[in-house]
């Protein structure tokens, strides 16, 4: 992790990669794995926002990266209200608790089909939860879609 220069002072800068299958529990918890937990506690206190993500996934931002991007789309012209409302009208502000879970609200939950098997993703600054079926139907797609162009010469095919 690296810290940048914000206008009050340093923010983390987040890079966040991979990730397990995690369970969801009977509450509505998941776990966030031990490799992100502790940074995560030591740098915005376990302070998270959970959001719909238009891909049919939820997404779990550290506090200083949703406010960054809450802050982005404040800014966009009316004829994006309809995604400000579905980012920050979904937001829900969320903690990692003494047992290093985070309670997704059952409305979430409900939209983005998380019921039992949960990918919990790191993508850079944030995390992406998807129902692993889910998951899996969308990453066929992406693949039967073919290779971009400006992908080919970067990644082994």
């Amino acid at each position: 992790m690296q810290e940048s220069r914000f206008l009050w002072g340093f923010v983390p800068s987040f890079a966040f990669r991979g990730g397990p299958v995690l369970t969801l529990d009977a509450k509505g918890r998941i776990t966030v794995p031990a490799r992100w937990r502790d940074v995560l506690m030591s740098t915005v206190q376990g302070q998270m926002v959970v959001a719909k993500n238009a891909s049919g996934c939820l997404t779990l931002y550290p506090r200083p990266v949703w406010d960054t991007f809450e802050a982005e789309l404040v800014r966009l012209p009316m004829k994006y209200e309809g995604w400000r409302r579905m980012y920050i009208g979904s937001a829900t502000e969320v903690e990692i608790d003494a047992a290093s879970r985070v309670l997704l609200p059952p409305e979430l939950r409900a939209w983005a089909g998380l019921e039992r098997e949960v990918v919990f993703m790191g993508v850079g600054d944030k995390f992406e939860l998807w129902d692993k079926a889910r998951y899996e139907a969308a990453e066929a797609l992406t693949i039967a879609s073919g290779l971009p162009e400006e992908l080919q010469n970067q990644v082994a095919g």
